[in-house]
């Protein structure tokens, strides 16, 4: 019953969304294409619901490369706000989270839903411990509890551990509460790039070939 008053809740208000903002999105589209070569949205393949993989949408804040020219095991953390990887138009869109809206289209199709767990890329699924999977047991989230308590600043476990929590304590006043939180985060633009050290590219070569353990979640939460 809840999930089905939940994806309600998320049909009205993406395609509210949508619609209202659909001056801003077409101005951002336009601004982006002026800016620098390559597609307005970026595109990637994300974990969902269950790890299924979908394509998520985001407009495009840095300079255009072919999807599968990108090693994702290899690639950079974003931690600055003059990466050069980052466009000009990029940068203020990213600074004011307005790159995540295209995902109201992720969340009108059934990808995702308006606060869940952020949809992780799918190779983030090969690091995620046993203890943390069922944070795959409902549709990803536009925002979501590890969004309002640190973002990108965040340790990959400690991420993860919101994200657990947020599936154990579900419920209609919990959305609420994160919705309204997440207003207050993004007008404060914290924790938008993430911090060296702190990424699940770390996490993983610090596992040293070992698989993720039970152990690894509750050193996690200490």
């Amino acid at each position: 019953m809840r999930d089905s008053i939940k994806r309600l809740f998320d049909v009205i208000g993406s395609g509210a969304g949508l619609l209202m903002l659909s001056p801003l999105l077409i101005m951002l589209a336009v601004w982006i294409k002026l800016d620098s070569q390559g597609p307005v949205l970026f595109r990637q393949q994300r974990a969902g619901r269950g790890e299924r993989p979908f394509s998520i949408f985001k407009f495009r804040t840095m300079l255009h490369r072919a999807p599968d020219s990108i090693n994702q095991h290899q690639e950079k953390v974003v931690s600055v706000s003059d990466d050069p990887r980052i466009t000009r138009a990029g940068r203020f869109i990213r600074a004011t989270s307005l790159d995540e809206l295209p995902q109201l289209i992720n969340i009108l199709k059934g990808d995702m839903s308006i606060v869940g767990p952020r949809p992780v890329l799918m190779e983030q699924t090969e690091v995620v411990p046993p203890g943390y999977k069922k944070r795959f047991s409902v549709r990803p989230g536009l925002t979501g509890l590890a969004q309002v308590r640190g973002r990108r600043s965040l340790g990959w476990l400690q991420q993860l551990a919101h994200d657990a929590e947020y599936v154990d304590k579900q419920s209609s006043m919990l959305d609420i509460k994160i919705l309204l939180l997440t207003i207050k985060v993004v007008a404060m633009g914290s924790g938008i790039y993430g911090a060296e050290g702190l990424n699940w590219r770390t996490y993983r070569d610090q596992l040293d070939g070992r698989p993720p353990q039970d152990s690894d979640v509750e050193e996690a939460m200490r």
